[in-house]
């Protein structure tokens, strides 16, 4: 598809995902807006604009992995420059949207960091956000502008349809993930089944027993993202021990904190399927990944904000 854009549109990144702002630029034919990021020697952000911005509209590509606390400043500081620039819009286009997961009160005295995110965005200067897979979807009402909650569970999908399963069964490794569950498996016309597991300190879950059929079958495990990877490779040694055929794991956010490489590499995983919401280091790149783009889906979202198109068949 030709993409036409007018004089007015413009691209931007800052730090966390240059590949894949450099892919959607060439997909929608156009160059990535020139700026910079430097500190001062406290550490403090200052972010430069090295072109004229006035009147244009901005799309800005910035995910909050990791470093989180400063890709989100380098993120706010951004909006704030473009702003003062005299930008007509400015649209962020977040990948993968970082503290999605304090998103209500669990317990007493605690933040709700998400809808403090969502204000800092909203002050800033944002007019609207794009970002994909939100880890719950209450967060949209979180801002007073418009959000597009796009799928990336589709293009997973697809990955693996292309695979031609035999007997594939979707796993949901806790049961706050079966709606995602039910989504790929409406796309692979497949069973599903949940991993019941307790906590018995945070961050250390423990599988106690699967709901469902696995046996003979092969296993998706898919989650919205993978951090410590402790959920997933749980789920996985379950899954073998009830008697899955193969296992694969998937997953639309690949965080990778700590121990994480380490787990999935012992783990007996088939393949790990990730989108490039958030750029890998070669250090967390497994020999057993596949990482998908989807740098098509926000190139047609971009067009389509941009001409002031409907968005809505794309959150399908």
């Amino acid at each position: 598809m030709g993409y036409i854009l007018n004089d007015k549109f413009k691209l931007f990144t800052v730090r966390s995902n240059p590949l894949l702002t450099k892919e959607v630029a060439s997909i929608l034919g156009c160059e990535v807006g020139k700026s910079s990021v430097k500190r001062f020697s406290d550490g403090e952000v200052q972010i430069n604009i090295e072109e004229s911005v006035r009147g244009a509209d901005i799309f800005i590509v910035q995910s909050t992995g990791q470093p989180g606390n400063e890709h989100v400043m380098e993120l706010l500081i951004m909006i704030d420059a473009l702003k003062r620039a005299s930008a007509r819009t400015i649209n962020v286009v977040i990948p993968y949207f970082g503290y999605a997961r304090q998103d209500r009160k669990a317990r007493s005295r605690e933040p709700i960091a998400a809808k403090l995110i969502a204000n800092l965005l909203e002050t800033s200067g944002a007019d609207r956000i794009l970002t994909v897979d939100l880890h719950s979807p209450q967060i949209q009402g979180f801002f007073d502008i418009p959000l597009d909650p796009l799928q990336g569970i589709p293009i997973l999908a697809r990955y693996f349809q292309a695979k031609n399963l035999k007997k594939p069964v979707i796993i949901a490794p806790n049961t706050s993930g079966l709606g995602r569950a039910r989504r790929l498996a409406e796309y692979l016309d497949a069973p599903i089944a949940f991993i019941d597991k307790r906590h018995p300190e945070p961050g250390i879950p423990q599988a106690v027993n699967i709901v469902g059929e696995v046996e003979g079958l092969d296993a998706i495990i898919i989650d919205d993202l993978i951090d410590t990877a402790a959920t997933v490779t749980i789920a996985a040694h379950a899954l073998v021990e009830y008697g899955a055929n193969t296992v694969y794991a998937c997953c639309t956010h690949p965080v990778l904190t700590g121990p994480a490489v380490e787990r999935l590499e012992i783990a007996p995983i088939e393949e790990v399927v990730v989108t490039n919401t958030i750029e890998l280091t070669d250090a967390k790149k497994l020999s057993n990944m596949k990482v998908l783009s989807i740098g098509e889906l926000l190139a047609e979202a971009i067009y389509r904000v941009h001409r002031e198109k409907s968005v809505s068949t794309l959150f399908q």
